[in-house]
Formats: C-alpha cells, structure tokens, sequence
C-alpha cells in the first residue's frame, strides 16, 4: 500500500513564488521618484517655509538658494568623478584641474576677452575637453598609483600656473573677479540668485542623465569590466585604452561645465579651486555617497558641501564658544567634524548613504504589498 505524505500545513512566505502583477507601493512608485525630486527642487524657490537651524532664511532667500546652487553643482560633480572612480576603477587626484578650467576659462573670456557668456562658455567647454583628453592620453599609459601620481602632477602644475598669474590672466593669490557688466541681466544680482539655482539644478540633472545613460549602455559595462578585471577586456578583444580615454574625457567635460556654473554662482575665481584638496574632497564625496551608484555621489556631494558651509557658522556660534575649551576646540574646525562624520559613515555604512535603502528593507516589509485585483 503506498504511503500519502501529505504537505505541511504551512508553508513560509519566502517559498510561495510572487505571484505575477503583485507589486509593493514602493515598486510602484520608484520609477518616478527622480522625476518627483526634480520637480520638488524646481518648486522649491517658491516657497517660503522656514527650516530653522538648517538654514538661515526662509527656502526661497538669495542666502538660502546660493548655497543650495552650490551644493547642486557639487553633487554633479562628484556624480562626474563617480563615471571615472567608481564605474571605472581609476583613481585620479587630479580632477580640480578640470573644474578650475571650467571656472578660469569663463572668468578670463568673459572678463579678459569681452566676449559674450555663451561664446565664453562654449569655448571653455570644448577647451576642457581637449585639455581632458590630451592629458588623459598620457596619463593612462600608466596604471595604478603611478596614473594617480601622473593625474596629480598635472593638477599641480596647473594650481601653480594659477598662482604664479600667468601671463596676467589669473589675478594670483587674489584670484580673479567676473566681469558682470557682458553677462545677461537675468544672471545678475541678488534678485536672480534663483535664475543661478535653476542653472545649476540643470546641470545636476544633465551630469546625472548622461552618467545614468553611459552607466546603461554597452560601454558603461566595459567600463565596469574595466573595473573589475582589466586583462578579460583585453581577452575578448577590446581595447582598454580607448574605453578608459572616453571615460577621462566625458568625466572631466562634465567637470568643466560644473566650474561654469560655479564661476556665475561666486562670480569669480579663486586659487583654492585648483588645489589638491578640492580632489580629495570630491573622493569623500563619492565615497560617503557610495561609488558606482547612481545617486550615492550626488547624495555624498550635496551633503558635503552643506555641511562644509554650515559648520563654518556652527564653529563660530556662541553655543560651540560656551562649551569647555577641550570640547570648542575641536567643534570649531569644520575639518576636524567633517572627518568625524565620514569615518562614522563609513564605519556604520560601508557601502556610502545609497546602502542606506537596504539597510531599511526590513521597515519596508512591515508594509504589506496591495492585494491583486
């Protein structure tokens, strides 16, 4: 007589298949969230909500949009440098040059050359990427800490060709004003700040899609083959050197047109965007936001930059002042808590702020997925 076994009463939720159509809400609208977030900053300059202790002024202020511009500007191009250091593998310290070229070449043509912003902009910005490829032609000849060493060298001879006023084109150590009397009436002034913010929001959002497009298409996987393993690129006959080149160019291109858009938001240039601190700082960036994802950098970007100008008050505050001087101290150096906060990040997120989603999957599940219809 044969034996029935019959099935367990129970069986666990992770071995019934999904059935098809069942979705979570979160599933539903992840897909729109980027555009929901365009949309928010977009409207945002129309608001005139407080958010007292994160910003000095109501959201729709000139004080308020300037540094929000900034922070905009910052998350593209760490989400640049991403395409380079976290898609690619390749660690460079040079990056600052390409940005100080964006900010340099406008200053100069616009206030040395007189010539009008959007001719100014369109040379420097096919001067950047010339600059990125001939440099990145001789750079990536070599590999490892050797391509960083070269990268920075770079970088250094141009921060002193800065410093050094070449050819009365820099203003040195002074830096070098913008003239604003050639640019457009609706880029200058305190009362346009939000013109300068929504110029900056677009290019976040183009820094973005090009990255996202390139990370999808059939050279973005080679680029993550590069990453991963250089020598099976090679084996299945493709050329390395041109992929990497590609990606050097378009990284420092984007970088370039982020220096435009500095140049209008500070009106002007200054020295300190050459250094190779301004790298290093972009690396941090990108490593708190969480390399080779799409929107870790931008987040680690956006995130720095506010911080790195609102510790500055905070350093200064009488609250930090009244505290006890071994505690002062330290709290009145923006450095000092920014370091802080990244070795924290890293120590409780090692995957950066884009790994923060995973590390929230159990509180989503407490939200059942919407019964099929």
């Amino acid at each position: 007589m044969t034996e029935l076994k019959t099935p367990p009463a129970e069986a666990k939720a992770a071995d019934v298949p999904a059935q098809p159509g069942r979705r979570s809400w979160y599933a539903v609208i992840r897909p729109w969230l980027p555009l929901v977030a365009l949309l928010i900053f977009a409207i945002l300059p129309y608001s005139t909500v407080s958010l007292p202790g994160i910003f000095d002024g109501p959201l729709n202020s000139p004080g308020t949009l300037q540094l929000l511009a900034i922070c905009l500007v910052f998350g593209g191009l760490a989400a640049g440098y991403d395409l380079l250091f976290g898609r690619t593998g390749m660690l460079s310290f040079g990056h600052a040059l390409y940005f100080a070229a964006g900010v340099y070449g406008t200053d100069i043509l616009v206030t040395k050359g007189g010539l009008p912003l959007w001719q100014a902009a369109l040379l420097t910005l096919v001067g950047g990427a010339i600059l990125a490829a001939l440099l990145g032609a001789v750079a990536l000849r070599t590999a490892g800490i050797a391509f960083a060493m070269v990268t920075l060298a770079f970088a250094q001879v141009g921060a002193t060709l800065v410093a050094l006023d070449f050819q009365g084109l820099t203003g040195g150590e002074e830096g070098l004003p913008l003239d604003v009397s050639g640019l457009p009436e609706s880029l200058v002034g305190v009362a346009n700040t939000v013109n300068l913010y929504w110029l900056a929001l677009a290019y976040l959002a183009l820094v973005v899609f090009v990255v996202a497009r390139v990370a999808a298409s059939p050279t973005g996987r080679v680029l993550a083959g590069l990453r991963d393993d250089e020598r099976r690129i090679g084996v299945l006959g493709l050329d390395p050197y041109r992929f990497k080149l590609v990606a050097f160019t378009l990284s420092g291109s984007l970088a370039t047109a982020g220096g435009v858009i500095y140049c209008l938001l500070v009106g002007g240039a200054s020295p300190h965007i050459t250094s190779s601190e301004l790298t290093l700082s972009l690396l941090v960036m990108v490593v708190l936001g969480g390399p080779g994802t799409r929107w870790g950098p931008v987040l680690g970007g956006i995130l720095y930059m506010y911080l790195d100008h609102r510790l500055t008050d905070f350093g200064s505050s009488a609250a930090v002042d009244s505290l006890p001087g071994v505690l002062s101290g330290p709290l009145s150096q923006p450095l000092f808590v920014l370091g802080t906060v990244f070795i924290l990040a890293v120590y409780f997120f090692p995957g950066g702020l884009a790994s923060l989603s995973s590390r929230i999957a159990p509180i989503r599940r407490l939200f059942p997925a919407r019964p099929p219809r």
